[in-house]
């Protein structure tokens, strides 16, 4: 059985990067790579850590592009690898162009499309944009629908979806963190000196095309909370988005640099996990980051108006607090002053897995195998 991965982002690569280690060594499968190349120098590191290469580079990101130039680009060169390759299995992930373009081209060659980390909904076609739009796409277009959890799975059957068609796995992005914060790591210079002053630390990323117009008060939040917290630290690896970057220069470097918010470039993923691992707290809009910091026992607060991961929020592992700097602010200062309310978000049961995601499918697509 011929299987083909498609990915072009980082957290695809992350994700993915389980799942192909176990297709690999089944020698009922072969699998063909396909790296679109959405995100490049951010994705070749995480094929790098995870000894991936894939037969198809095709780089095909540009600088400003334009959403619908992207798709059609990606379309296009996609049809001519399916066509050359004719895969009886293609495989996408979650809710990018990339797994758009992958889905839709498949279906338009009539080939059986396996979404991973489907079901997943927020119920707001404009948020995330366009995100929320894409996996509903991806949904109609897609064969088997691989749900990390149970109300993913509850979402599909809503839309239509049979239910011998959905497969609740967990998220193999709990494999990758386990393997990787598993493994011994010397943290660079620069990092290690903030661990050693034993502040606690607060781990923040932002990068939603729907936050861009916000990122001002968010940012006004954290500066709010190193003044009045002399115990934390913000450890911020600004995303390469240039939107992002202006907004972070505009706010952070522009004025005063407090030593204890450290403006950094993107970590790569084996460093970036490993200091989640000894963060106190997480402060995202991230997706992803969603499900890997309650793997880790750290509470995340999602500073966006609305979560996919809803699941987390009902576990408590995760708390939707907004853009608003009060609102974020608040809640910082919450889990900041009280231990319980710590806790209780620490200790949380994960609903996103056990690490064995990756198991399950290539189990799963051993029945499928049988099949064609």
């Amino acid at each position: 059985m011929k299987v083909m991965i498609i990915f072009g982002t980082r957290p695809e690569g992350i994700k993915f990067a389980p799942i192909i280690k176990e297709l690999q060594t089944n020698k009922k499968f072969e699998t063909v790579l396909v790296n679109t190349g959405q995100h490049i120098e951010m994705l070749d590191q995480v094929l790098s850590l995870f000894s991936i290469k894939p037969e198809y580079e095709l780089k095909l990101m540009k600088t400003n592009q334009k959403l619908e130039e992207l798709s059609a680009e990606l379309i296009q060169k996609l049809g001519e690898v399916l066509d050359k390759e004719k895969p009886d299995l293609v495989f996408v992930l979650g809710d990018t162009a990339t797994t758009f373009a992958g889905a839709y081209t498949s279906f338009l060659k009539r080939i059986s499309v396996a979404h991973v980390e489907a079901g997943l909904r927020t119920h707001n076609i404009s948020s995330p944009f366009p995100e929320e739009m894409y996996r509903r796409i991806v949904t109609k277009l897609s064969d088997y629908h691989f749900a990390p959890t149970e109300k993913n799975k509850e979402n599909l059957l809503a839309e239509g979806i049979p239910q011998e068609r959905i497969i609740i796995t967990g998220n193999s992005v709990i494999d990758a963190l386990y393997d990787i914060t598993n493994r011994p790591y010397v943290f660079p210079d620069h990092l290690q000196k903030i661990f050693d002053r034993g502040k606690r630390i607060l781990l923040v990323t932002t990068h939603r095309r729907e936050n861009f117009i916000k990122l001002k008060g968010i940012y006004e939040a954290l500066t709010s909370l190193v003044e009045e917290f002399e115990d934390i630290e913000i450890i911020f690896p600004v995303h390469p988005n240039p939107n992002v970057r202006k907004e972070v220069k505009d706010h952070f470097l522009a004025s005063t640099k407090s030593s204890t918010i450290h403006i950094i470039e993107p970590l790569d993923y084996e460093c970036f996990a490993h200091v989640m691992k000894k963060s106190y707290l997480v402060i995202t809009d991230s997706g992803g980051i969603q499900e890997e910091a309650p793997a880790l026992d750290i509470p995340v607060l999602v500073i966006r108006e609305s979560t996919e991961r809803t699941e987390g929020v009902k576990a408590g592992t995760l708390k939707l607090v907004g853009t608003e700097k009060d609102d974020i602010l608040q809640a910082t200062r919450m889990l900041l002053n009280n231990p319980q309310a710590y806790e209780n978000m620490a200790q949380a049961n994960n609903p996103y897995g056990d690490g064995t995601t990756s198991e399950q499918i290539s189990s799963y697509l051993d029945k499928i195998a049988k099949k064609i």
